[in-house]
């Protein structure tokens, strides 16, 4: 008998809970675009102070947080250095060129985290006509597409002494930061310290309908948020999305720990599959697999689909789940009656 339609596409599908739409109901609001609704200062103040940074700055998703940050960090002709897999150049449409007018040096990283060596090989000599000026380094923590990989701060700050010494900013594209602070229990003070500018995520893990947030010094957030105009992004009432976001910092980063139980679960169910080639380690929510040579991702997807159970492809022979707080111990028992049905 199949259940309700199971969702592993991603942890952007969940729904605001009971609790989260009784604050975004109650929020007061004003109009953002002139900067009096107190809810949405609320949060960027919230999210601001827990990170120790000057300024935050709220916004519709993700992509827009970090293009903002590119746009501000660069000018016309310099250099972005990232890990091939990051979101910033996988999944964003090309915004690094056609919004900060910059050209993009990618590395292959260790399932998309980089090393200081790396990046300080990655560097161009500034007096090279040739060449762009490298001007920022962009970070993914943790990696989607590694497989929800986390990186280690210790070489964090290594790529930090890096780019102090070469004249470099330094980017966190922290859709999924909070996966990470609960799993190594890093304070979110600490990556506050090492980052010119973060981008953190609330309608990922954390619950939310929608909403990203930019945390950076208060000249840089004052520049992002010019920008921010420029791409239609000011918005009215929003203190009604910034409820979600409060409530989700308040109530949703501790319960992500269920969430990487659970995609744990996932990964020993699949283990010793006949048509599990490899599974990526797991170390947050994120389970990426991949098939034997004569199975296609997009078959195994369709077949899954008509069990009721939805996910994407990561590849021609990679799938990916990704576990979320609409995810339950009873969809788990039925996702497993479905693995072993598989062949």
């Amino acid at each position: 008998m199949k259940l309700k339609r199971i969702d592993l596409r991603s942890d952007t599908v969940t729904k605001p809970t009971p609790l989260m739409l009784e604050a975004m109901l109650s929020a007061e609001v004003g109009d953002d675009v002139f900067e009096d609704d107190p809810t949405v200062k609320q949060l960027e103040q919230k999210i601001a102070a827990m990170f120790g940074m000057e300024a935050a700055l709220f916004c519709t998703s993700g992509t827009m947080t970090n293009q903002l940050a590119i746009r501000v960090h660069c000018s016309p002709g310099n250099e972005v250095i990232c890990d091939q897999l990051s979101h910033i150049y996988q999944y964003e449409g090309g915004g690094i060129a056609l919004n900060a007018f910059s050209s993009v040096k990618t590395l292959l990283g260790n399932r998309g985290r980089l090393t200081s060596y790396q990046v300080e090989a990655a560097i161009n000599n500034p007096k090279d006509i040739h060449q762009p000026i490298s001007k920022l380094v962009s970070l993914e923590n943790t990696v989607n597409k590694g497989g929800g990989s986390i990186y280690d701060v210790e070489e964090i700050l290594k790529i930090k002494n890096v780019c102090e010494q070469n004249n470099l900013s330094l980017h966190l594209d922290g859709a999924r930061l909070f996966n990470a602070l609960v799993e190594t229990n890093e304070s979110p003070l600490v990556y506050g310290s090492i980052f010119n500018s973060i981008s953190i995520c609330l309608s990922k893990g954390l619950g939310c309908p929608v909403g990203s947030l930019l945390l950076g010094e208060k000249d840089l957030i004052q520049q992002a948020k010019r920008f921010r105009k420029v791409m239609g992004g000011g918005w009215r009432q929003a203190g009604y999305l910034a409820a979600a976001g409060i409530y989700a910092l308040d109530n949703n980063i501790e319960r992500l720990k269920d969430d990487h139980k659970r995609a744990k679960t996932i990964g020993q169910i699949l283990l010793g599959k006949a048509f599990v080639k490899d599974i990526y380690p797991i170390e947050t929510n994120i389970v990426i697999f991949e098939l034997p040579s004569d199975i296609l991702a997009s078959d195994f997807v369709a077949r899954m689909a008509e069990m009721n159970i939805y996910c994407v492809t990561f590849g021609k022979h990679l799938v990916r789940f990704v576990t979320h707080l609409d995810f339950t111990d009873e969809q788990m028992t039925y996702f497993e009656q479905c693995i072993n049905s598989f062949s």
